[in-house]
């Protein structure tokens, strides 16, 4: 296979998403050209593939995304470092709550994202809560296998309360692997008996490496952006290829769920994944939590990044979710 140029990538990515993906508002019966400009975008690159060459083929395609698709109206950024992990704070120019917090967990399967790929979300995150977002760069796998990505979450929730924020402060969102760091960053702090976050925001949550949820068959042929090679690559990345994937390090819906935080799951009907959160929520129900669930029809994979109604809806549900807690 001959080896795209970092330039011919970013011309293929920038020609796909700039004539595809649809305007703000866009109707429900108009996602056909959302879903191949999706389809295209993944396609640049062999997402099952950990090689040193495709992953950075695969990083480079979602910090372009990301700088073509985040918000930019009304939000700042403001970078930082905490320890050697890079990070940013994503908030409103005007008229924001500075008492709480939003830590976000960005998505890519443990092997891919960046702090420009992750402002999509923060800046949602930020305008629909009005709260400061702090998004970091975890590191990534396979150069830094588990617990990495845990110890620097941790990290970034330390520096939180360093800062001043309580932990009743602090809501905490992640999407697809950033759902799971979400989720194994609450049991960290279960398990050193230290307080919770005030709640979670999960968006298509990956909370079973072992891949048994009735979604991976039922909706192989539906969902636009994942398939079960690439879990599979991506979890050998992230833990090694011989690790049990049902340990609730790596699995969080078989970990003991009691005392987690309310929390809010939402995810597609077209996703290979949406057997994660339907199990994650009906789990936290059983561990004695709130847990609210939301599926939206006919949608993909952590779809509240694109600029479509339906990711307008979810995130104001979200808001609306956060501000019943605080």
């Amino acid at each position: 296979m001959s080896r795209r140029t970092p330039k011919d990538l970013t011309q293929r990515l920038e020609t796909v998403i700039k004539t595809l993906i649809p305007q703000r508002g866009q109707s429900a019966d108009e996602l056909g050209p959302m879903m191949r400009a999706i389809k295209a975008v993944h396609s640049v690159t062999d997402n099952t593939s950990t090689s040193p060459e495709d992953l950075e083929r695969q990083r480079a395609a979602q910090e372009l995304f990301g700088r073509l698709v985040a918000p930019s109206i009304g939000i700042r950024n403001d970078g930082l470092t905490v320890g050697e992990v890079p990070a940013e704070w994503v908030s409103l120019e005007h008229g924001h709550d500075r008492r709480h917090a939003v830590l976000y967990c960005h998505g890519g399967g443990y092997t891919c994202g960046q702090l420009a790929y992750a402002r999509i979300l923060a800046s949602k995150l930020a305008l629909c809560t009005g709260f400061d977002v702090l998004s970091f760069e975890y590191r990534l796998a396979p150069e830094h296998r588990y617990p990495a990505a845990l110890q620097d979450a941790l990290a970034m929730w330390d520096y939180l309360m360093y800062m001043g924020y309580g932990a009743r402060d602090v809501i905490v969102a992640g999407d697809s692997a950033g759902g799971n760091l979400a989720l194994e960053l609450c049991l960290k702090l279960k398990a050193q008996g230290r307080a919770q976050p005030r709640g979670l925001l999960l968006f298509s949550p990956w909370t079973d490496m072992t891949a048994t949820g009735k979604s991976y068959r039922t909706c192989r042929d539906l969902d636009p952006l994942l398939t079960l090679e690439y879990v599979e690559a991506v979890r050998a990345a992230y833990t090694g290829p011989d690790a049990d994937w049902a340990d609730p390090r790596y699995s969080p819906l078989f970990a003991d769920l009691r005392g987690m935080p309310p929390t809010l799951v939402q995810v597609g009907t077209n996703e290979i994944l949406r057997s994660d959160s339907e199990r994650l929520a009906e789990a936290l129900q059983k561990a004695g939590g709130y847990a609210k669930l939301e599926v939206y029809e006919e949608c993909w994979h952590v779809f509240q990044q694109m600029p479509i109604h339906r990711a307008e809806v979810a995130m104001e549900s979200a808001g609306r979710f956060v501000q019943r807690l605080m």
